[in-house]
């Protein structure tokens, strides 16, 4: 049976690669999943993605399953729980960076009526195709991630640089960065036709 040709950074570890096949890329339209990869992706800011996910369950536990009406309302106690648990990534910024990003998420919500409206209306609501050869050739940040991260910041968002935002608007789909060679490259594609719902379940 012939191996399936997938992009360069996920081969070789069987957590990756099982990421890359069913999630990576594919447009994500709802709040709740949204918000899940923005938290995720503020604790990888230095570190490499196969660390955070190898701690993604641990991450949902500690986090009420990343429920950000929670979170935003955590208090001092639960805080210093989280930094006490060694399943998570215990960095003090971004623990507390977590609590006000969902603040700032829901007062995005009340303003677009979903944060899904928002964010997809940076790249007009359809995912970009990107031609990829190689992984290691695709930019870290684009002009599109560097608006995005100015906008995110001014309403108090934290650990969204544009490297950070990159990275999340291709794990969503925002962008289709598989390498065109990859075999998910035209399974993602063919997704672009699926239009978001109301981004709130």
């Amino acid at each position: 049976m012939e191996k399936k040709k997938r992009c360069g950074w996920c081969e070789g570890d069987d957590l990756y690669e099982l990421y890359h096949d069913r999630e990576w890329g594919v447009p994500v339209y709802d709040d709740e999943n949204i918000f899940e990869f923005l938290v995720l992706e503020t604790f990888q800011a230095g570190l490499s993605w196969i660390t955070i996910l190898r701690k993604r369950e641990n991450f949902r536990r500690a986090f009420d399953d990343f429920d950000y009406r929670k979170i935003a309302g955590y208090s001092e106690d639960k805080i210093q729980e989280l930094l006490g648990d060694a399943g998570i990534i215990r960095n003090k910024l971004k623990v507390r960076a977590t609590v006000s990003n969902a603040a700032a998420f829901m007062k995005v919500q009340e303003e677009f009526g979903s944060f899904s409206k928002y964010i997809w209306g940076f790249v007009n609501h359809e995912p970009k195709q990107n031609q990829v050869v190689n992984y290691k050739e695709a930019p870290p940040t684009t002009p599109t991630s560097d608006r995005l991260s100015k906008d995110l910041k001014k309403r108090g968002f934290k650990f969204v640089g544009s490297t950070v935002i990159y990275a999340h608007m291709q794990a969503t789909g925002m962008v289709n960065d598989h390498e065109i060679s990859c075999f998910r490259y035209d399974e993602v594609q063919s997704l672009q036709g699926i239009k978001p719902g109301k981004g709130n379940r």
